[in-house]
């Protein structure tokens, strides 16, 4: 495996949600970069049916800030209950540091140095499960790409980042913060600074062999087994 892919797979690996981050404002070069990854990703017909607002004003973060602190603050009460019934040990100690980092960002969003909020038109993109009797996951796959790019580009430029969507319940709020038009709704804001602490590093997820079949669904993959 060559040296880029080394660096690609280490970025992916280590690409942490960081929620402590420090006031200092981030160069406009650094977020220059940041974007332009964003603008590299895949979208539907390469029609690039998202746009990006960088939000520095501090009253319109002071803005963002107040829709996001009541919905956190009610799911941190629920999910306060829901740590309770985790047995002592890693895993609960693990949640809740991340219920802790989440009530700071809360408390300090107006704080971060700079705010991607990535807005989508739906009438540009071709939906193709629009139809079906459930909720749609296909237009996302217009959008999230550009935000996943854009999150490893903060990786890789040190910068601590973090996807959120709590902003999305309040759609007309969010357009008249940020000035777009009715058609572009939320579908992402991701607060960027540089991390308090030690940010990003390792990370634990599920691996292929409960996530990823061979062949059926069901089938576990079993990694390095050829057929």
């Amino acid at each position: 495996m060559g040296s880029e892919a080394e660096v690609l797979y280490e970025l992916m690996g280590t690409q942490r949600a960081v929620r402590r981050l420090r006031p200092d404002p981030v160069p406009t070069e650094v977020l220059d970069r940041v974007l332009q990854a964003a603008c590299w990703a895949p979208t539907g017909g390469n029609g690039q049916q998202w746009r990006v607002v960088v939000v520095r004003d501090s009253h319109r973060k002071q803005a963002l800030a107040d829709l996001y602190a009541g919905p956190w603050h009610a799911y941190a009460d629920t999910y306060t209950t829901k740590l309770e019934r985790i047995p002592e040990g890693d895993r609960r100690e693990s949640a809740r540091r991340t219920l802790e980092a989440g009530t700071y960002l809360a408390e300090h969003f107006h704080e971060v140095p700079a705010v991607l909020v990535f807005v989508a038109d739906p009438n540009r993109m071709t939906i193709t499960d629009a139809h079906l009797d459930r909720v749609s996951f296909v237009g996302g796959g217009s959008v999230y790409p550009a935000v996943q790019n854009a999150l490893l580009a903060c990786r890789a430029e040190g910068l601590g980042c973090v996807l959120t969507t709590l902003h999305c319940r309040f759609e007309r709020d969010v357009q008249k913060i940020v000035d777009a038009p009715p058609e572009w709704a939320p579908v992402a804001v991701v607060p960027i600074g540089w991390p308090i602490g030690g940010g990003h590093g390792p990370i634990t997820r599920r691996p292929p062999s409960e996530m990823a079949s061979a062949d059926s669904f069901g089938v576990p993959w079993e990694t390095g087994v050829t057929t």
